[in-house]
């Protein structure tokens, strides 16, 4: 297993890549243990002293003025984590989980949350040796942190709840010492600690941005597969005219649209005397609508960057100002409006590669392609309903794409009368993907079967690379078949990259 050492306020966007696609396992930077030791030795003598110190040695939310013994505080932390797993629905998925668990000891490696260093060193060897907990989907509002879930996560430290390990699920306890790992007694502020946060909802926001922008990727060449096939003009993608508006995604969008079509012997056949002289708006207008996509993930891509490396729990230990202070870092309010960008991002992705399959099937619009690209139309209805699942897909990512963050409910007694909704924002976003995933792979089979219509003419060297990988795999569609499982298969081309391999070039990096 890959290890990462990962500095806290320091890390970026590609390392947590890492952790998410490869499942690496995290440990902080050793120079970060000195501020976690006095940070808790802050939190370790206010819960011994008289001033009340919210979450230290009083209770929690609504319950705030009471005031709570040295005694107790272990019982607190130990009862806060029980009575807040109340978390519902399916798992998540394990790579999302161990993303959770490594943007915790981020925010904790600040040194404002004053934990002990062995609550720490716990997190890091669990990672390390396996152990994940069993993190149910539903219950967090984005407000007070992932309450819910991230107490799922704490119960497990606690040998408590349900984690799995080597491939099986068990209890918390036992899956610790299967491990050859001890559960821990959590102290003062500990639990808070724990759960007062938004990893849950940025881990889920991480996952559903790095699945995007393999799409976008993606997305562009299966756009440069369909221009060939539709005998599109490639004068639109001139870099003269990017410049001109001078958005960096539109320029990257073009730019690979140019190189992906660099040589294409179909182009050269018509690029004097074209017939049209402006194609639709999905072939002419990519760089555009692409490149503004692009644009608003690398734009939520630093929000989330950000975030990641954020202290978000409450209240937290400012030592150089030698206070202990409740604030508000735990409102996922900026997660939830990255999820949104992130959402309208994939629904438009989908929604213009959506039209250029409507194009490829359509013989009005295709430019002498048979009827949904089969070579015997009405014997064979070819991609004919394939097309009407992207539409399916499309039509989904539009409803998924509404807002979240706008959706505030009051709860915990009008304690927390607005909250952000991210965790539901962040959670959708993995459903987005999957829908554009397929949405790509139809394009991808589409496009493919129109390029080898044009015949004896060919594709650019990119491009016929990327075709003859699709081959290995999907044979051409010269009758009717079950179609499902090519859907599949070029789908998952889409979902694991194979396309930016194919292609022998850098696609555009997601990094700002």
């Amino acid at each position: 297993m890959r290890e990462l050492t990962l500095v806290p306020g320091k890390t970026r966007l590609a390392d947590l890549a890492v952790v998410y696609w490869e499942e690496a396992a995290v440990r902080l930077d050793p120079e970060c243990r000195g501020a976690l030791a006095e940070a808790a030795r802050r939190i370790a003598a206010a819960a011994a002293g008289n001033a009340a110190v919210y979450g230290v040695n009083t209770g929690f939310g609504k319950l705030a003025s009471v005031k709570i013994e040295p005694k107790d505080t272990e019982t607190l932390q130990r009862n806060l984590i029980l009575s807040h797993c109340c978390g519902v629905g399916d798992p998540i998925p394990r790579r999302v989980a161990r993303l959770v668990m490594a943007l915790k000891l981020l925010s904790l490696g600040r040194g404002a949350s004053g934990v002990r260093p062995e609550l720490v060193t716990l997190l890091e060897e669990m990672l390390a040796r396996g152990v994940t907990p069993l993190i149910p989907e539903q219950g967090s509002v984005g407000a007070s942190g992932d309450l819910a879930p991230l107490a799922h996560m704490a119960a497990v430290m606690m040998g408590e709840g349900r984690a799995e390990f080597g491939g099986t699920v068990m209890q918390g306890a036992r899956a610790l010492e299967a491990a050859g790992l001890a559960p821990i007694a959590l102290g003062a502020k500990e639990g808070l600690a724990l759960i007062n946060g938004t990893q849950f909802s940025t881990a889920f926001a991480l996952a559903g941005l790095f699945g995007a922008w393999r799409a976008a990727q993606a997305s562009l060449v299966t756009a440069a597969l369909s221009t060939d096939a539709a005998m599109g003009s490639t004068a639109p993608f001139q870099p003269e005219i990017h410049s001109l508006r001078g958005h960096r995604g539109q320029i990257d969008a073009a730019h690979a649209l140019r190189a992906l079509l660099d040589g294409s012997a179909i182009r050269d056949s018509h690029r004097d005397g074209d017939l049209r002289v402006q194609d639709p708006y999905c072939i002419r207008c990519q760089p555009q609508v692409t490149g503004a996509a692009m644009d608003i993930l690398r734009m939520a891509a630093g929000t989330l960057e950000t975030e990641a490396n954020a202290a978000t729990d409450n209240p937290l230990v400012l030592v150089e100002a030698d206070m202990i202070v409740s604030g508000g870092n735990f409102h996922a309010e900026p997660v939830g409006f990255a999820t949104d960008m992130i959402a309208l991002a994939i629904a438009e992705i989908g929604a213009i590669a959506q039209r250029r399959i409507a194009l490829l099937v359509d013989p009005a619009l295709s430019f002498n392609l048979p009827p949904f690209l089969t070579p015997n139309p009405g014997l064979s209805s070819g991609f004919m309903i394939a097309e009407v699942t992207t539409a399916a897909l499309m039509s989904e990512n539009k409803h998924l794409a509404n807002p979240c963050v706008t959706d505030s409910t009051p709860t915990s007694a009008n304690q927390e009368d607005h909250v952000s909704m991210a965790a539901h924002g962040a959670r959708r976003l993995m459903r987005m993907v999957e829908n554009l995933d397929r949405i790509l792979g139809v394009e991808l089979l589409c496009a493919a079967q129109g390029v080898e219509f044009r015949a004896p003419l060919t594709t650019s060297a990119p491009l016929a690379a990327v075709l003859a990988r699709l081959r290995d795999e999907v044979a051409t569609l010269a009758e009717d078949r079950f179609l499902a499982p090519d859907l599949e298969r070029a789908a998952g081309f889409v979902r694991d990259g194979t396309f930016a391999a194919a292609v022998g070039f850098d696609l555009p990096e997601l990094a700002a």
